[in-house]
């Protein structure tokens, strides 16, 4: 069986307690009817608690959960949340007694990592840490290999997080020995140290003749920019592209997560896919297209997504998993029909890497389309991808930098 769903917590042992997603609705309506029914503090009358014995506990956040007593000591109780997993020292006086709801299974399901095996017979510490740093509150995909004989005990699972095994990521990092996995060196396959130079997919677009909408996320030129796929609109084409963005957000949002396991790059062939980190922190798919000084290093890159370029030193340049290349780039660059440098155009701030525009003409399209809804009509795909710009408005972009007298019409 293969599902979605949450993994609650992992415990100090590296059981990984999961909630599938499917028990989302029923757990929610217990948790409401718990809140009702057990709504002031605690016992707050000397009670024998033995272990085993069921309870509900409010938790630091006030709120009401089902418990069961794992140890008693003279003031305080350790209580597994039996819908979540984790265990806690809680006081006697935030506890209850209760009979109530012990006919419904927990919700939360005890696992371990199928023909798994720990270094040193046990999960390390360091080993724990990263699972729970990696999976607390995170969304997986589990298949299960196999059912317990105890249905009290561990569920046998494969879990894989951004379509990446977790047992292969452990055994990578040395953490265990993972008996069947077959992936390990297809998770260890970074772009870059393969024999050919991969390169990233290029998107299917849409046909000559036909109107989308789009985003402009990066502007080079008046002329030239970086379009990508409006996914709001709902149309095939609109719902296909969504989700390839769904998908390739969760596995860079996985891998940004263990990032610092991917090794510094050391190659610098142009076009070589990597992964860079930008100014706010994150990583995200880039390019290098070229080395802009020697020392200290400094790379010139493109974030293909963007379409916007970045000179980063290489601290902030890694191997990208080979997995990410299956997914096409989701920025194109294109040449906007109709319109050229206006030739009384006599501003003298020029772009430099484009002097036949003004920097007057650039900032003018960059008010009109920052933050619009545009739509695009196709006309060209080769030799160069030329489209129609429309704004929100329903007229072309460039209308408005004729009207300045910054372009004129491209007959």
């Amino acid at each position: 069986k293969i599902f979605q769903a949450v993994v609650s917590c992992v415990g100090s042992d590296g059981t990984i307690y999961i909630i599938p997603k499917s028990f989302e609705i029923a757990l929610s309506k217990l948790m409401t009817e718990i809140r009702s029914t057990f709504t002031g503090l605690g016992l707050l009358i000397p009670y024998c608690w033995k272990k085993g014995e069921a309870c509900v506990v409010r938790g630091s956040d006030t709120m009401w959960y089902r418990g069961k007593v794992v140890e008693a000591n003279d003031s305080t109780l350790q209580v597994q949340y039996i819908d979540r997993g984790y265990t806690e020292s809680i006081p006697q006086c935030h506890t209850y007694p209760t009979t109530l709801y012990t006919g419904i299974p927990p919700f939360c399901i005890p696992c371990q990592l199928y023909k798994t095996l720990p270094v040193g017979s046990f999960w390390q510490q360091d080993a724990v840490d990263c699972l729970q740093a990696l999976l607390t509150n995170e969304e997986v995909k589990i298949h299960v290999e196999e059912l317990p004989d105890n249905p009290w005990d561990k569920l046998s699972i494969s879990l894989y997080f951004g379509g990446m095994s977790l047992s292969s990521f452990m055994a990578q990092q040395k953490y265990c020995i993972a008996e069947d996995c077959q992936d390990i060196q297809k998770l260890g396959l970074f772009a870059g140290n393969i024999p050919s130079l991969p390169s990233y997919m290029l998107p299917s677009l849409p046909v000559p003749g036909d109107t989308f909408p789009v985003i402009v996320t990066h502007l080079v030129s008046p002329k030239e920019v970086y379009i990508r796929l409006d996914a709001s609109e709902d149309s095939a084409t609109e719902r296909a592209a969504s989700s390839d963005t769904e998908s390739l957000g969760e596995v860079l949002k996985w891998c940004n997560k263990i990032v610092t396991s991917f090794p510094l790059l050391t190659s610098f062939e142009k076009e070589l896919p990597c992964l860079a980190e930008y100014l706010d922190g994150l990583w995200y798919r880039a390019k290098l297209l070229s080395v802009t000084q020697f020392v200290p290093a400094q790379i010139l890159i493109q974030f293909v997504d963007y379409g916007t370029y970045f000179v980063a030193p290489m601290n902030r340049l890694r191997h990208m998993p080979y997995c990410l290349l299956k997914y096409p780039v989701q920025a194109v660059r294109v040449l906007l029909a109709g319109f050229k440098p206006a030739s009384g155009d006599k501003n003298v701030k020029r772009i430099p890497y484009c002097p036949e525009w003004s920097m007057k003409a650039l900032l003018a399209m960059v008010d009109c389309v920052e933050g619009k809804r545009l739509s695009a009509s196709m006309l060209t795909l080769s030799p160069e991808v030329t489209i129609s710009l429309y704004g929100d408005d329903r007229n072309l972009v460039h209308l408005k930098l004729i009207e300045m007298g910054l372009a004129e019409l491209d007959e």
